[in-house]
């Protein structure tokens, strides 16, 4: 399955629409920022009201931040200078997260020959090549939990622009270590109603993209029970693609926080822990084998420990 191919084409912007697309691309990176203090608020809450259970007693799991800048070429191509970076919010060792990470970022400068390939690898971009500027905005976000009942999850909205083109991409996807049925239910019906608000297509074209990307292909087997999953997306209406993208991120918390308060003070025992460890082996030989942004991250110099920051605390391979 190729979804990419099937992406609708990216405009090229002409110099009279710089200043319009500078104030998008500001907006957008102001939303990322929003929705990374949301999200955080909002774990915190869930840690504060985590009264029960074998880690009960620590003190409620609090957020650190951290900023990180990126090396790389500079827009003009210059070594050194400043290409942005994000700032990297982890909390460790909490009471319901045993390691949740939501990291935000504001990325440019000048794209080095193995991410153009990487990029012109799903669809040309014809003059990439000689010019290779490019900026990128986003938020990203993994949870390992304690108890493996409560399932992991992972969520990213970003916008990318180059000088040709722009595009919005991002999903989330529900990784329990045993899949329940009316979890799975509930999450993919709240990303439903937030995709058909704005196309009834996209629903089912983007939960596909998120079956066939979230497939660990040297086992043959799922991630997770999938969510949606884009890329490429770019209607040519700015305004409709950024509010898709927006209720995407909205989203997130309305599908994956009541899954979390249902099922994180069952009982769980030895055995479960170690099949949830082993769950997260798998988890991290997708993230490092396949997944696009760890290896978009590095190929373009990003700070490893934030594109790292996806890795769980604690994993096993038998």
């Amino acid at each position: 399955m190729n979804q990419a191919a099937d992406a609708p084409a990216r405009p090229a912007a002409a110099p009279a629409q710089a200043a319009q697309l500078a104030e998008e691309r500001a907006r957008a990176a102001a939303w990322f920022v929003s929705l990374r203090d949301t999200i955080c608020a909002a774990f915190e809450r869930l840690e504060d009201e985590q009264t029960e259970g074998p880690f009960a007693h620590l003190p409620a799991g609090r957020f650190e931040r951290k900023e990180t800048r990126r090396a790389g070429e500079g827009p003009e191509g210059e070594k050194g200078g400043d290409q942005g970076g994000g700032v990297m919010s982890v909390m460790r060792g909490g009471r319901l997260f045993e390691k949740v990470g939501v990291n935000v970022s504001e990325v440019y400068g000048r794209l080095g020959d193995q991410a153009q390939r990487s990029l012109t690898a799903r669809r040309a971009i014809p003059g990439l090549s000689t010019d290779p500027r490019f900026w990128a905005s986003g938020v990203s976000l993994v949870a390992h939990m304690r108890s493996p009942k409560a399932p992991a999850v992972h969520m990213n909205t970003r916008m990318f622009w180059t000088p040709f083109c722009w595009w919005f991409g991002g999903g989330t996807d529900l990784n329990p270590m045993v899949a329940v049925d009316e979890d799975t239910a509930f999450f993919h019906g709240v990303l439903k109603e937030a995709c058909d608000r704005h196309d009834a297509a996209f629903y089912p074209k983007y939960k596909a993209w998120a079956d066939d990307y979230f497939m660990i292909r040297h086992w043959n087997e799922p991630r997770g029970v999938g969510g949606i999953f884009y890329d490429d997306h770019c209607t040519g209406d700015w305004e409709a693609d950024f509010a898709f993208t927006q209720d995407v991120g909205r989203a997130f918390l309305d599908a994956f926080a009541p899954i979390t308060e249902k099922r994180r003070f069952e009982r769980w025992t030895d055995a479960d822990r170690e099949h949830q460890l082993v769950r997260r082996g798998r988890y991290a030989e997708f993230n490092l084998v396949y997944d696009r942004g760890t290896r978009f991250g590095l190929e373009t110099g990003h700070n490893p420990e934030a594109v790292l920051m996806s890795l769980p605390p604690e994993a096993k391979w038998p």
